[in-house]
């Protein structure tokens, strides 16, 4: 009997914690399940060895690419101006206008390594949205600093380059400068 006091009087029955401690951790276990999912689904090494090195490289050709057809299009008008206006005049214009043309083919290249690389990190942009969600991620401590401070570089350096949305200076007021 006093066994049988004792037992009452220790606390819970750890033989009725049993189903719940057992749910609780097959919960555990199948949230791990899902995280090495996920994870597995980043294809982390296919974005490190094949998707972001390609991105690099698409975007090297770009530079590279424009750099090249910047030049050939600025050696050929250079050598517009500086021709002699002679009977030969039109005929040299001509062959000049046409090495140009070919220069601005660039546009083409560069168009379709962009859209590659626009496609690969749309891609990594999916796979680790699909990943914060499946941690339930969180940003702590809004926005980074380091981010902050280039925003506000980026912002003081701003040319008022191409616009994608917003306000930009018309046509007319840019021709207006070089009339």
């Amino acid at each position: 009997m006093a066994m049988a006091e004792k037992a009452r009087t220790a606390g819970p029955n750890p033989a009725s914690t049993r189903p719940s401690l057992i749910r609780e951790l097959v919960e555990i276990a199948d949230y791990i399940a899902h995280v090495r999912k996920e994870i597995a689904a980043l294809r982390a090494n296919e974005l490190t060895r094949d998707r972001l090195p390609m991105a690099h490289v698409e975007l090297g050709s770009v530079v590279e690419a424009t750099a090249g057809a910047t030049n050939s299009i600025m050696t050929a008008a250079e050598e517009i101006l500086s021709l002699p206006n002679d009977k030969n005049y039109r005929s040299a214009v001509e062959a000049r206008m046409n090495d140009i043309f070919e220069a601005c083919t660039f546009q083409d290249i560069t168009g379709q390594r962009i859209a590659k690389v626009s496609e690969s990190l749309r891609q990594l942009e999916g796979r680790l949205s699909r990943f914060a969600v499946a941690v339930k991620a969180k940003d702590e401590g809004g926005v980074d600093p380091a981010e902050v401070e280039r925003r506000v570089r980026a912002e003081l350096l701003l040319l008022n380059g191409p616009q994608i949305k917003g306000p930009a200076t018309a046509q007319d007021e840019i021709d207006a400068l070089f009339s």
